[in-house]
């Protein structure tokens, strides 16, 4: 009798467990096809609307005026490691980015979940002259590249999209030993910009606002690469936003830019930041 209802309490826990796997991986799907549906729409909108009523439904777009210095600082980085190398635009989106790496000379491969922005990304390239970057649409967490195929993979404001975990281990496998992640991402401390995004849902999948970057995924990155940089943007230069359009927009962001320059210096208080860029390097090989 006992052993009858051991066997039983095993047969009910491994039916917990692959209930549990099941769901999950509903879950998982489910989370990837709205965030597909998401991007196609915003695509489709961008296709089909005026620019007037493309940024009115996307108003957080008028907000990226402020960002020349974070994409001066990784724009400097990518051209001293680019040249020539197997760069991969991870996420790629519209492909603005995989058009800035072929422009300086890198071999530029692009995915994403997104079939419309793939397909627009791959247009853009090819009107430009460069017809052999390759472009495909796929899941980002589960890629059919080889192991230790990119020298660089660049990503842009993208992995807040993702189960940061499973992102981690996938690049650490598809960048080769000496390769490097170089990532721009927002970070998600900021209690203003936090209320924004709560505030504003219909701008991004719910998944995004709840997964903004903090130093709990940085530190997990840890687990996959020896070595990782940050550098912290935008604090005080959030006060420019206000006069975008004006003609103090200029002068005031050079002010509050100086102002950020002393502020994101000082531990704890640079975590207010909206942005950060960092660099993953040394990848930990063979984790399973």
């Amino acid at each position: 009798m006992v052993g009858a209802k051991n066997e039983k309490t095993l047969r009910a826990t491994t039916f917990t467990k692959e209930e549990s796997m099941l769901n999950s991986d509903q879950t998982e799907i489910k989370r990837k096809k709205e965030e597909a549906n998401f991007h196609n729409q915003r695509e489709a909108d961008r296709k089909n609307m005026s620019e007037e009523e493309y940024l009115a439904k996307y108003s957080n777009k008028r907000f990226y005026s402020i960002v020349k210095k974070s994409v001066d600082y990784q724009n400097e980085w990518l051209r001293k490691n680019c040249k020539g190398k197997e760069v991969l635009d991870y996420c790629c989106g519209l492909g603005q980015t995989s058009l800035n790496l072929a422009q300086m000379g890198a071999n530029v491969t692009g995915i994403d979940i997104s079939s419309k922005e793939v397909e627009t990304a791959k247009e853009l390239l090819e009107s430009n002259g460069f017809t052999n970057a390759k472009f495909v649409v796929g899941d980002a967490e589960n890629t059919d590249f080889e192991d230790n195929t990119f020298d660089v993979v660049v990503c842009n404001g993208v992995l807040h999209h993702l189960d940061i975990r499973k992102a981690w281990k996938e690049l650490a496998r598809i960048v080769k030993p000496t390769g490097s992640i170089m990532a721009m991402e927002a970070l998600g401390y900021n209690p203003v910009i936090q209320l924004y995004r709560k505030m504003t849902p219909k701008l991004r999948t719910e998944w995004e606002t709840d997964h903004i970057l903090t130093l709990r995924e940085l530190n997990l990155a840890k687990n996959y690469f020896n070595k990782v940089e940050v550098k912290f943007f935008y604090l005080a230069s959030l006060g420019a936003i206000p006069f975008i359009g004006t003609k103090v927009f200029e002068p005031v962001l050079k002010v509050t830019e100086k102002i950020d320059e002393i502020l994101l210096k000082i531990p704890l208080l640079n975590l207010m930041a909206w942005q950060m860029v960092f660099i993953l390097s040394e990848p930990k090989k063979n984790l399973h």
